[in-house]
C-alpha cells in the first residue's frame, strides 16, 4: 500500500514550494488544483480566477464534495509503481481527507502549511497564475476553501509548517519533514 501525505493551507501558503522540495527529493506530486485546470482546459473555458471557482464549486456540486479525491485517490490506487511516499499538493476539503483516510488508513496524513494573509497575497501577485487576480479574487477564494473546509484541516493535521521570511527556512523544514516521512 501507497503512504500518502496530503499538504493542505490557504492560497498561496507554500503547498507548491512544498511540493517542489518532495519533488527534488524524488518524491512523486499529484496535484488536486491540476484536477480542476485539466476540467477547465477540458471544458475549453478562458482560465481567469472566477473561472476556476466556478468549475471547482459545479464539480463538487454536481457530484459531490469528495469528486476530486475519488478520481485521485482511483489514479493513485492504480500506479504501477508504488513509492515509499507519494505527496499530494492542494487538500482544500474534509470530505477529501475523508476519502483518503478511508483508502490509506494510517498511511495518510496531512500537513498543513500557514502563512499570513498580506505575504500569501503578495505571492499570489508574483507568481502569477491564471486563477490569481485581485484581492477581491484572492479574498474570494480564502472563504470558498474555508467553506470546504481547508480551515478544519489545518487546525486538524499530523503535522504543522509556517511559511515565513526568508523562504530558505520553509523549505529547510519542508525537507526535514519530507526526509524523516520517508526514513
Amino acid at each position: 500500500m501507497v503512504r500518502v501525505l496530503a499538504v493542505c493551507g490557504l492560497p498561496a501558503c507554500g503547498k507548491g514550494e512544498f511540493a517542489e522540495m518532495a519533488s527534488s527529493l524524488g518524491l512523486p506530486v499529484r496535484s488536486m488544483g491540476d484536477m480542476v485546470r485539466e476540467e477547465v482546459l477540458r471544458q475549453g473555458l478562458e482560465g481567469d480566477p472566477r473561472v476556476f471557482g466556478r468549475v471547482a464549486m459545479e464539480l463538487r456540486a454536481a457530484h459531490g464534495d469528495d469528486v476530486l479525491a475519488v478520481r485521485l485517490a482511483d489514479a493513485i490506487d492504480a500506479m504501477d509503481d508504488r513509492p515509499s511516499l507519494l505527496i499530494i499538493d492542494g487538500l482544500r476539503g474534509v470530505a477529501e481527507r475523508d476519502i483518503f483516510t478511508a483508502r490509506w488508513g494510517d498511511g495518510f496524513a496531512v500537513v498543513a502549511i500557514h502563512a499570513e494573509a498580506d505575504v500569501r497575497f503578495k505571492r499570489s501577485q508574483d507568481r502569477g497564475r491564471a486563477e490569481d487576480g485581485s484581492l477581491e479574487d484572492f479574498q474570494a477564494r480564502d472563504a470558498r476553501e474555508l467553506g470546504w473546509g481547508v480551515g478544519q484541516l489545518m487546525e486538524e493535521a499530523d503535522h504543522v509548517l509556517h511559511n515565513r521570511d526568508p523562504l530558505s527556512t520553509f523549505r529547510a523544514e519542508a525537507r526535514d519533514l519530507l526526509l524523516g516521512l520517508t526514513a
